[in-house]
């Protein structure tokens, strides 16, 4: 089973695919970009590096069809955790005026993942005043992140569209929740 988890910068993934890690042992958890050899330079560039907004988004496709091909179908008889996926690919692309349509970017991400775009979704949403706390605790925010509030809004909107109009199985998390409450919905939502 391959369970996605999307959200925004700040919004809780990480802590939460952190606690998954002591009781999934067996699971493999991944991210894009970065779950391969390629993906960490793929990453380096796109967190560092001012490159168009195109190029960006067919740099995070590249990454995602050999992520599939590598890892994600090699491994397909097994629990997959996946830090982001193409929702957050198509939702970037959108918020970065990318001039192609929600239908035509869905299609270039189900090339990218042979028809295969996942079994579960948890979606971590979060209020702008709690994301402006968290980012500001941080020492050091990427290119991305340096793109402002307003921006990362933005793409959650897109995420938020994304999964109410497609048919996904997914589970939607106020991120502003207790992290053990958290971590609750979703071992249940995992079964």
């Amino acid at each position: 089973m391959l369970i996605t988890f999307e959200g925004i910068d700040g919004a809780g993934k990480s802590t939460q695919l952190d606690l998954l890690k002591d009781e999934y042992k067996d699971a493999i958890f991944t991210k894009e970009p970065g779950g391969t050899n390629l993906g960490e330079k793929l990453r380096e560039i796109l967190l560092n590096d001012k490159i168009s907004r195109v190029a960006e988004m067919y740099l995070f496709l590249a990454d995602r069809a050999h992520h599939y091909e590598t890892l994600i179908k090699t491994n397909k008889n097994r629990l997959i955790f996946n830090d982001r996926g193409f929702v957050s690919g198509i939702s970037y692309a959108l918020a970065n005026k990318i001039d192609l349509s929600l239908e035509s970017l869905l299609n270039l991400n189900k090339i990218a993942m042979q028809n295969n775009l996942g079994d579960k979704f948890v979606f971590f949403k979060i209020d702008r005043n709690s994301l402006k706390n968290r980012l500001s605790l941080r020492s050091e925010n990427d290119i991305i992140e340096q793109r402002g509030l307003n921006y990362l809004m933005e793409v959650q909107k897109y995420m938020e569209q994304i999964f109410k109009e497609n048919n996904f199985n997914v589970l939607t998390i106020n991120a502003t929740e207790k992290k053990e409450k958290i971590h609750k919905q979703i071992k249940e939502f995992i079964g």
